[in-house]
């Protein structure tokens, strides 16, 4: 007996791209969960895959960079440090902003660069932007034993804060970067320019951020307008976590975390908008 045609249809599942505002779909994230941590494992294994240094990349990368620092800013410029050595100031800094400066990058041109999967299966493809955000986190776990060693060596004791303030600011600058990297990552679908001003963007980001300079340098008035930029909140609150040294997050604290927010929220419903017709374009 021939099958009814409401029969066959129940065998197909038909995938359309939604109307209108398409709000995140965290069930949907956390369903293909494997996936996103396949991905990210191997964009891990692909880094340090037939490398003659291996793991010491990330920590070079971030030695030679505070050595630099310490040496133009530090010796030279002779910039304060809220009673902290330099180098330990610096590179409590510098930790949080490569984090965030690695995945930003990697999370724009995830999308181009994962263009045969997009194209032949379905899953969320706010995977592959989050995805690229998760590799950096390796670097950062390595890179974080140079502070310590940095700590010990200028005995700098961490303060209480540190237990549960310092996975927040990772927390919080790991959002941030899920947010823009996800902006940038539907951006470049359809301008590949944005993965080529993205480098000088960053780096221009750095200097506005406070990795070699203290907050307190500023004059006060213009304290509020640096709060815009929510690496200047992750920056100082993880210093103080660590340090207890210069002034504690104020009220312009909460300009970052709005300013964060904000990031996130439009970040995410960018893409959701975008990511309709990225099979068609990529």
């Amino acid at each position: 007996m021939a099958e009814s045609a409401d029969a066959r249809r129940a065998q197909w599942i038909l995938i359309e791209p939604p109307r209108g505002f398409a709000p995140v779909r965290l069930g949907e994230l956390w369903a293909y969960r494997e996936l996103l941590g396949f991905i990210a494992w191997r964009d891990v294994a692909v880094r340090y895959k037939q490398s003659a240094l291996g793991i010491l990349w990330a920590l070079l990368t971030p030695l030679v960079t505070v050595a630099i620092f310490t040496l133009i800013f530090g010796r030279v410029a002779q910039i304060p440090s809220d009673g902290v050595p330099y180098a330990v100031f610096c590179y409590a800094g510098l930790l949080p902003w490569l984090f965030f400066s690695q995945s930003v990058q990697r999370a724009t041109v995830s999308m181009v660069a994962e263009r045969n999967l997009l194209t032949k299966v379905y899953f969320p493809r706010l995977i592959v932007p989050i995805s690229a955000t998760l590799a950096p986190l390796v670097d950062f776990a390595i890179a974080s034993s140079i502070l310590a060693a940095l700590m010990v060596w200028y005995r700098v004791v961490p303060s209480a804060h540190a237990l549960y303030l310092v996975p927040l600011c990772i927390a919080w600058a790991w959002l941030v970067a899920v947010g823009v990297g996800a902006l940038l990552a539907a951006a470049n679908v359809y301008y590949r320019d944005v993965g080529q001003v993205i480098p000088f963007l960053l780096q221009v980001w750095m200097y506005a951020s406070p990795v070699v300079y203290p907050t307190s340098l500023l004059p006060s008035g213009l304290r509020w307008l640096h709060a815009l930029n929510p690496l200047v909140g992750i920056i100082d609150t993880l210093r103080f976590a660590l340090f207890t040294r210069g002034p504690a997050p104020g009220a312009a604290l909460f300009v970052s975390l709005s300013v964060s927010a904000a990031l996130v929220a439009i970040g995410l419903a960018c893409f959701a908008r975008m990511e309709r017709s990225f099979a068609d374009v990529v």
